[in-house]
């Protein structure tokens, strides 16, 4: 297991070069504000969920993704993942884009897409949840996010940094992951760091 803390390259320096690629320059604008001078989040941990759908995070990784009242937001990702994000960044990432969706709607140019608009507020309204981590690294798996993780009381998850949140994953699901994304770290990694 690697519990390595990194610095280097600021977060936002890897999402101008990914993102702006992929034509998201909302969202690029908003990395830019929020993810400034935050530390990089690496590294990789298997833990044990206890019988009442609990996990002891990592210590200094739950300080990144959690403000100081303790508290976090556990999204679902993709079938099999949950990820954690800072409040504060979460809020503003979510919020920039609803203004903007708001700004479209209000200027008639989502009325011949109010069906993805509608999917979209189904999304938001049960993608995520406000937890407070107990000790500040104990994290209670929200009721409605147990399923989509796909993990039973006393088995195992891996916990993986993901730079800029915190991913819990089933670990069958991590496993396919990373059968899919190893090949692709060295195109990733120059592409990004170019």
């Amino acid at each position: 297991m690697s519990e390595k803390f990194s610095s280097g390259p600021t977060i936002t320096q890897w999402r101008i070069s990914y993102y702006s690629r992929k034509g998201l320059h909302h969202y690029l604008c908003l990395m830019l504000f929020v993810m400034t001078d935050r530390d990089l989040i690496t590294g990789e941990f298997k833990r044990t969920l206890d019988d009442r759908f609990r996990l002891s995070l990592p210590g200094e990784i739950a300080e990144l993704v959690s403000d100081d009242r303790g508290e976090t937001i556990v999204v679902k990702e993709q079938f099999g993942c949950l990820s954690l994000w800072a409040a504060k960044q979460w809020q503003s990432r979510i919020d920039s884009g609803v203004d903007l969706i708001r700004q479209k709607i209000q200027a008639g140019r989502m009325q011949e897409r109010w069906s993805e608009v509608q999917r979209l507020g189904r999304l938001l309204s049960t993608r995520q949840s406000t937890v407070k981590l107990a000790n500040r690294s104990r994290l209670l798996i929200p009721e409605g996010f147990r399923g989509f993780l796909g993990v039973e009381p006393n088995q195992e998850v891996m916990i993986v940094g993901a730079v800029i949140c915190l991913e819990i994953w089933n670990p069958d699901a991590w496993l396919e992951r990373l059968k899919e994304d190893m090949p692709q770290f060295n195109p990733l990694f120059k592409e990004l760091t170019s």
